[in-house]
């Protein structure tokens, strides 16, 4: 059926979180200040993967490439910062399916990388002699060029088809971006089908990876407790950083599920904004080669900037 004769909205209000100025201003700041943070948190770790040959592994090149998507994963917020100082809270309907679609690409993306980064932790530790033939430059390359596929060419198609849905009025949207529960609330014809193909295709992408990461980190500590304790504490240190990702990750998704619509929205804007701040933190500060790198990044920025 021709979309164009089956709906009669043109864009979508985003009601964002209500309040009076003073709240929208200290909301607006903090947003704001936490976006570049992000960025520039992120943007630094892969300057430091590029520029630090001490980094030139496997391991930091798939960090460098996580931190990627995580620039973008927060994309949702110039537009949540342009509304929170706009009256009218507007987005296209075009811009808003787009806005669909980007968010669960990159998150579907991210997933892919947290497995990918477990595969080599546990391929580190649990096979060190065979690593270095094992997870070459080429696979490396390949599984992050599969992640970037799979995330971006799972969705175009169940996004297109919620797209056709009649949308006939109302158009206000009680989040701060454009989710599936929301626009399915909004069609004026119940879609049964693509609801439960998309959920599927959402649920088995997070089922199957979490599955893979705790498989890998089970073999992983197996072959831990069989080393004596220095040195199985520092096998497993270097694993750290990618358990409290994970576990911060995959909480807040799965919560978001299963959360009322207010808790959704502030679970949503946890995982969309705080997420993406977090990661470069937690793995700066549990690495001592990271931290070195960055140090070395800052200094050559400052360098660049006096000549």
């Amino acid at each position: 059926m021709n979309r164009s004769a089956t709906h009669t909205v043109t864009e979508f209000v985003l009601l964002g979180f209500p309040g009076c100025w003073e709240i929208q201003i200290f909301l607006f700041s903090l947003l704001l200040v936490v976006y570049v943070l992000t960025r520039l948190g992120n943007a630094a770790i892969i300057c430091a993967v590029r520029w630090d040959p001490r980094l030139h592994t496997p391991l930091y090149f798939l960090l460098g490439d996580f931190a990627f998507p995580e620039i973008w994963a927060s994309s949702t917020v110039p537009n949540m910062l342009a509304n929170i100082l706009s009256k009218i809270k507007t987005i296209s309907f075009s811009g808003c399916f787009l806005q669909f679609y980007f968010f669960f690409s990159l998150g579907t993306t991210e997933c892919l990388f947290l497995a990918v980064m477990a595969y080599d932790q546990y391929l580190a530790i649990c096979h060190p002699l065979q690593y270095p033939t094992i997870m070459t430059q080429r696979l490396c390359g390949m599984l992050v060029s599969l992640s970037w596929l799979a995330g971006f060419l799972g969705y175009p198609i169940p996004v297109f088809f919620i797209s056709q849905l009649p949308f006939c009025g109302p158009n206000i949207i009680d989040h701060f971006l454009c989710d599936m529960d929301p626009l399915m609330a909004l069609s004026c014809a119940p879609a049964p089908i693509t609801e439960f193909i998309f959920y599927t295709q959402s649920s088995l992408v997070l089922f199957f990876t979490i599955m893979y990461i705790l498989q890998s980190y089970t073999l992983l500590l197996r072959a831990v407790f069989q080393v004596p304790s220095a040195a199985g504490r520092k096998a497993f240190s270097t694993c750290g950083s990618h358990l409290v990702v994970v576990s911060l990750f995959y909480r807040t998704v799965m919560a978001i599920y299963v959360s009322p619509n207010l808790m959704q929205k502030i679970l949503t804007l946890v995982y969309s904004v705080m997420t993406p701040f977090f990661n470069p933190l937690i793995y700066s500060l549990h690495n001592k080669e990271m931290k070195f790198a960055l140090r070395h990044v800052l200094c050559r920025m400052r360098t660049s900037q006096t000549s």
